[in-house]
């Protein structure tokens, strides 16, 4: 099970998995798109879901890989009219379980115990988000690398004795996605760390050499590995 569903509540987890039917989702479909109507939540039973949005000038920002145990969709709750803020499209075929909106919804206004539980989740969820948010402000493309860099090791990295090894293989147009700017210059910025041996990448798979160089460039405050994340 993903970090994120055991952050949950014990009593949030229980009722999220009593309510749900399971949808099959194939890559490169959507499961949901920014603008839609939005009704449905979803907790990820296996498979991957990018969730992004597109930017004023046409570039994609990815905000999240969502694996097995994470839940989507949950800003669009207790708001008029919803449509989806973001996008989620399926990079790894398998299967989501839905939520109707309006179930989830009349539970957590009838049950206080719950909605108290879903609202500290949800604070945590938005600690997450205004983290990577100030990264990308506050120190350009190349601490938005650095930064995406560091995230992932937290969140899907495995020591080596070479390093931390990122163990999920993402293109580098994937990762420009991420730092909401172009490959090319992606493309540049890992050239320089493979230069200066802070990283070295091998088939594609990226392994970090010096986790805390990536830090000290950005001026890291060390937030707990469970919000600085990239799902």
């Amino acid at each position: 099970m993903s970090m994120l569903m055991e952050e949950i509540p014990v009593t949030l987890h229980h009722f999220l998995e009593s309510v749900h039917h399971i949808r099959k989702v194939e890559k490169g479909m959507f499961l949901f798109q920014e603008g839609t109507s939005a009704d449905e939540l979803f907790i990820v039973k296996s498979g991957i879901i990018q969730i992004s949005k597109i930017i004023p000038d046409g570039r994609e920002l990815t905000l999240r890989m969502c694996s097995h145990g994470d839940f989507i969709g949950e800003l669009n709750l207790f708001s008029t009219a919803p449509k989806y803020l973001l996008s989620g499209r399926v990079t790894e075929s398998g299967e989501v379980a839905v939520i109707k909106k309006d179930v989830l919804e009349e539970k957590l206004s009838n049950d206080l115990v719950l909605s108290h539980e879903f609202m500290k989740w949800m604070s945590q969820q938005y600690r997450k988000t205004q983290a990577k948010f100030r990264d990308l402000v506050l120190h350009g493309k190349k601490g938005a690398l650095y930064s995406t860099l560091i995230r992932m090791s937290n969140t899907h990295g495995m020591k080596t004795n070479k390093g931390i090894l990122i163990e999920l293989p993402l293109t580098n147009q994937e990762l420009a996605n991420f730092c909401g700017t172009s490959r090319e210059v992606v493309n540049r910025l890992l050239s320089e760390l493979r230069k200066n041996e802070i990283i070295s990448i091998d088939k594609g798979t990226i392994t970090i050499n010096d986790l805390e160089y990536l830090k000290r460039e950005i001026d890291c405050e060390d937030c707990p590995a469970v919000i600085c994340r990239i799902d």
